[in-house]
């Protein structure tokens, strides 16, 4: 169990035993942090506008942008035991200076050859290591028995930058050129800085220092663990699958609008994180997963008769609540699973998985697609899904009793 440093020139719960309140001060605080990181970050995405003007060749401009993803996929998992071990603020600040270090020689770039590479690739350690500590950060700020929710409410903080990031960079580009967008982000950084310095640490007892105990690993046997670590991932390429190829898709069934779908998906997403994203905490992670996975199933068999805009707005609709109720259950689920007092870990791992996901399922059924078309593709993703979500209501174990 986390306990809260005495010495904290922050007040702490009140006395009594009282339980504390959800929106408290530190993790609102915690959460403005993860938004600012998020909205940061979320401002590069339109920087294949700017390499754009030095006529790079696609690859290239590719790998600048994926790199970063790269990076913080393979450092995710080492920071996570740290944080466990030294609590999340120290990390989350490091990872922030990092980032912050990584803008300024943007001014500098002239092509889209090594030192944006560069540059992305520092950018993505720095990214690693601070969303994953401030994720956990925030997740430890409020009430234990709340753990799905906060993990919901701060996806909602990453969907709402995620949407106002590229929005914003686009009227930033047009007032004042990349140079602003670059100095923008970085204030958003040290604005995401302030805010987990004002926001008081959870740390652990000197017992709790130790080396994370991962010894549940060595009790499940190895399939289990396959099947537990494969539904991130199917989630993550299925994801993959909708977001990526849903506008040419649209534009081949004669759709042009495809905005309203991304819209609805995220207004979907947000509201039933709000709504529903304690389920988990009071009914049981699977019992969650297994109608979230589900709809998500069905969704993507939806997609693949999509022939009208009306159609479409609905699907976005329908996957959006039930990416909303997945991700809190599916992620506490992991957490859970590898125990509290490996939470950082736990967090770490599913974000790579997911990650992990993303990057794979794009290639594969974009192959598809080219093979069959994107009904078949969408059809094959939700046939995979759900595969994979039979086997995990299979194999894995309940985690009710592992939470402590």
């Amino acid at each position: 169990m986390s306990v809260r440093k005495e010495e904290s020139p922050h007040p702490g719960p009140a006395a009594g035993g009282a339980v504390p309140s959800f929106w408290n001060r530190d993790f609102l605080l915690s959460l403005f942090g993860y938004f600012f990181l998020y909205f940061s970050v979320s401002l590069f995405f339109l920087l294949p506008l700017f390499l754009d003007q030095f006529h790079p060749r696609h690859s290239q401009v590719g790998l600048v942008m994926g790199i970063q993803s790269i990076v913080a996929i393979a450092v995710r998992p080492f920071f996570g035991r740290l944080i466990d071990v030294r609590g999340g603020r120290g990390i989350a600040l490091a990872g922030l200076l990092i980032l912050a270090l990584s803008l300024p020689p943007f001014h500098l770039v002239r092509d889209a050859g090594w030192l944006p590479l560069l540059l992305r690739a520092v950018g993505g350690l720095g990214w690693g290591m601070s969303m994953t500590a401030t994720i956990a950060m925030c997740s430890d700020l409020a009430p234990a028995e709340k753990l799905a929710k906060s993990m919901g409410i701060i996806g909602v903080a990453g969907l709402v930058a995620n949407a106002l990031g590229p929005l914003a960079a686009e009227e930033i580009i047009r007032r004042g050129g990349f140079g602003r967008l670059f100095d923008i982000s970085l204030f958003f950084l040290l604005a995401s800085a302030a805010c987990l310095l004002g926001a008081r640490e959870v740390v652990r007892t000197e017992a709790e220092r130790g080396r994370p105990d991962t010894r549940v690993l060595r009790m499940i046997p190895i399939l289990t663990i396959l099947v537990i670590s494969g539904m991130p991932v199917f989630h993550g390429a299925v994801r993959g699958a909708m977001i990526y190829f849903i506008a040419v898709f649209g534009r081949s069934v004669g759709i042009q609008r495809i905005g309203p779908f991304f819209l609805v998906f995220s207004l979907a997403a947000i509201l039933t994180r709000f709504g529903m994203g304690d389920l988990s905490d009071r009914f049981g992670r699977k019992t969650v997963i297994l109608p979230a996975a589900l709809i998500i199933c069905g969704n993507l068999f939806l997609v693949s008769q999509v022939r009208s805009f009306t159609l479409l707005v609905a699907a976005g609709c329908i996957g959006g609540f039930g990416q909303g109720l997945i991700f809190p259950a599916l992620s506490t689920y992991i957490i859970d699973f590898l125990g509290r007092g490996n939470k950082g870990l736990a967090i770490s791992l599913y974000l790579s998985l997911f990650d992990v996901g993303m990057g794979i399922g794009a290639p594969f059924f974009g192959w598809v697609a080219d093979m069959e078309g994107y009904r078949w593709m969408y059809a094959l993703a939700g046939l995979l899904l759900l595969a994979a979500t039979a086997a995990f209501m299979v194999r894995a174990p309940k985690t009710e009793t592992r939470a402590g």
